[in-house]
């Protein structure tokens, strides 16, 4: 098994790492959020760099697998919707979010099978799904130090907020709207790119 790999494999292992984190019952805040978000942000900051950097190191050294191929997408998700459903339970993050994404991921699985089937040309990534990733990952990583977390896309038009509290408030509200138009259109052009496979012939 190659190194890319490896780093794909070593990322899926790190999505229950995170998910226990919350069970280990950690004590403790720093800058007024507690260590466990902390450390799960650590993790998956450290799982989403593993992302960029086994794709970097599949390419520069043609070391591109079928095997790769297909686990490498889905440890991605995997890590994206562990991350969401955790900030779900503990209020930080609306639920409609990850319910858009896993309604993208099912649209476009579901696609590449029918692709598959027919004989079809498989539509590369557009940038709108080069920008789902990037905002997904970088909105995530904010939400994990969102101390006003329950309120986030209506909390920074609240008072009581320090200067620090709002930036963070705002940019996290920022990325995840970002995120989630990416992540519509991205699969839009999924469905219009391959509209032709859904013909009877």
């Amino acid at each position: 098994m190659n190194l890319p790999n490896k780093l794909t494999i070593l990322r899926i292992f790190l999505v229950p790492v995170i998910v226990i984190i919350p069970f280990l019952g950690i004590k403790g805040e720093f800058l007024g959020i507690g260590i466990d978000f902390w450390i799960m942000n650590l993790i998956f900051i450290i799982a989403s760099i593993t992302d960029k950097l086994d794709g970097y190191i599949a390419r520069s050294r043609n070391l591109v697998t079928n095997f790769g191929k297909f686990l490498d997408p889905i440890a991605d998700k995997i890590l994206v919707l562990a991350a969401m459903l955790i900030l779900v339970e503990k209020q930080m993050l609306p639920a409609w979010i990850p319910v858009i994404v896993l309604t993208r991921e099912f649209v476009v699985s579901a696609y590449r099978l029918i692709a598959v089937e027919q004989g079809g040309k498989v539509i590369p990534a557009s940038v709108w799904g080069k920008l789902k990733t990037v905002t997904q990952m970088i909105a995530i990583i904010l939400a994990f130090i969102n101390i006003n977390g329950t309120n986030i896309f209506f909390g920074f038009i609240k008072g009581g907020l320090s200067p620090l509290e709002l930036t963070i408030n705002i940019a996290t509200s920022v990325m995840l709207l970002v995120s989630v138009v990416a992540t519509i259109f991205s699969g839009w052009d999924y469905i219009k790119g391959g509209k032709d496979l859904f013909k009877d012939k």
